[in-house]
């Protein structure tokens, strides 16, 4: 077999590449143009709507049917609202109001802004149980702990997203839920067996499938219960015999980063997205972190190389191919059945959601709500995945310092709080209201040991947990919002001023 343009073109279909920029370079024009399916935004390619639809409608004067993908979970992983902060919640608030309807609005919501972007594919919502409280890369992402919860709340999200004619995506296939470690830098490993699998982790995979998700996106996890030697987004027993056979998707398997280092970093970016597609996998996503035309053609050529030496069979590769040109269909098509925004009443729904995930807990009979005073605001900010975007505002200070004028904050981190730093929080704060806010408190020691330092000084101190919550018998008050989203700020900020509207 030689190395033709109609092998190149199959090869080049199953590429969803990253690129650097507000608009399309020429490289990703021309590729495009010669039959690529589909591209990826980042944070780094968006700086309002108007530029995104701009951007989207430069791709597709080259490609009309091209697929833009874009991981928009609301919430914490944000990409259009990453300069500003989330407008919704993210899943875990959702889940803590269990309300499904309420789900699906928000879902539909944020599919007429992605529509209205020129976005067709979103890589949402994570269908993964978060069983393990300790999990440094799901938590917040996750509708909850439960199974069942789960499951209802991913059919909810994709119902309201796909009714916008945006493709929905759950993930992180089979189940990122139970786990200890990132797969931006490991390989998880999940030690249940097939049986508990079933019961748990499958549940809202097989709830998704069921309501007609359009894909599913392959978690870079070793599950032993079904392979003991690949990773499932490289694993044939996994996409092919588990998801394909016995759960009977037929839509598009996507695979989560493939330059993250539980694939590549044994098999190279190249061999890993060659493996991927053999096992299964129909679309390959590259470029969160290598962004250029050189990553995307060297996966292009991996795949290519491979037909002709026999790993990988041409038949495989037009399949693949077939599948995620369906999926360019459906999308195109579903511009002409596109539901109507519901607004103006839809303008508020996150702020909506996230007032109702509020949790309230008056501990103290002294304890004195809403705040009489202007407060220090200590927030406790920890290193977060690289899923997150790290610049992403969040926290109480900012909007409680609106409604609150004379409001002042103190940002610490784990090279920050220092002993010194916590004094001088204390030295801030006398005389006048103490609010600290923490985030996953439970996973991070530092946060904890300055928590105690502070109550130890100032029982009186409200705690703010945005992050999953662990203790609540700590503070005088203590608000769980379920999420560090913007609006999950605003929401606090409202009840510590008395301006809540719950």
């Amino acid at each position: 077999m030689k190395r033709g343009p109609e092998l190149l073109r199959l090869a080049d279909t199953v590429v969803l590449p990253g690129f650097v920029g507000k608009t399309p370079p020429d490289w990703l024009r021309r590729r495009l143009a010669d039959g690529m399916a589909g591209v990826v935004l980042f944070s780094r390619n968006i700086a309002s709507p108007s530029q995104v639809a701009d951007l989207t409608a430069a791709l597709r004067a080259e490609n009309p049917q091209v697929l833009v993908g874009i991981d928009e979970e609301s919430g914490e992983v944000t990409r259009l609202e990453a300069a500003a902060g989330s407008t919704r919640p993210g899943s875990f608030a959702l889940g803590a109001v269990d309300d499904v309807e309420l789900t699906e609005q928000i879902a539909r919501d944020l599919g007429h802004d992605l529509a209205r972007a020129g976005v067709n594919l979103d890589f949402a919502p994570s269908a993964d149980v978060n069983s393990n409280p300790d999990n440094p890369v799901i938590g917040l992402r996750s509708f909850g702990a439960d199974p069942d919860l789960v499951a209802r709340h991913t059919v909810a999200w994709i119902r309201g997203l796909q009714s916008t004619g945006v493709a929905a995506c759950a993930k992180h296939f089979p189940g990122h839920g139970d786990t200890s470690i990132d797969s931006h830098h490991g390989v998880p490993l999940v030690t249940a067996g097939a049986e508990e699998l079933h019961e748990v982790a499958l549940r809202p995979f097989r709830a998704a499938i069921a309501a007609g998700v359009r894909t599913v996106m392959t978690g870079h996890l070793l599950v032993p219960a079904y392979d003991a030697d690949m990773p499932a987004t490289l694993s044939g027993r996994v996409l092919h015999d588990l998801l394909r056979v016995e759960l009977g998707f037929e839509g598009v398997i996507i695979t989560d980063g493939i330059e993250m280092t539980a694939v590549s970093g044994p098999h190279g970016i190249g061999g890993a997205s060659v493996l991927a597609i053999a096992g299964g996998a129909d679309a390959v996503c590259v470029g969160g972190e290598h962004a250029d035309e050189h990553t995307a053609t060297s996966v292009r050529d991996a795949i290519v190389d491979a037909v002709i030496e026999g790993r990988l069979s041409e038949e495989r590769l037009a399949d693949a191919a077939h599948r995620v040109r369906g999926l360019a269909l459906w999308s195109a098509s579903a511009v002409h059945r596109r539901s109507a925004p519901t607004r103006p009443g839809d303008v508020a729904i996150g702020l909506t959601a996230a007032r109702r995930a509020l949790r309230i807990i008056r501990r103290s009979a002294t304890a004195v709500l809403p705040l009489p005073a202007p407060p220090h605001v200590v927030e406790l900010a920890p290193e977060m995945n690289l899923a997150i975007e790290k610049d992403t505002p969040w926290g109480v200070g900012e909007p409680l310092g609106k409604l609150l004028p004379g409001t002042t904050v103190t940002r610490l981190d784990a090279s920050t709080a220092t002993g010194g730093a916590v004094e001088a929080v204390l030295t801030a704060a006398a005389g006048r209201p103490l609010v600290t806010v923490v985030r996953d408190a439970h996973r991070h020691p530092w946060q904890t040991d300055v928590l105690n330092h502070l109550l130890a000084a100032r029982p009186d101190a409200v705690v703010v947990e945005m992050g999953l919550p662990g203790r609540s018998d700590l503070g005088a008050v203590h608000i769980a919002t379920h999420g560090s989203a913007r609006v999950c700020g605003q929401a606090a900020a409202e009840v510590l001023a008395g301006d809540a509207r719950l």
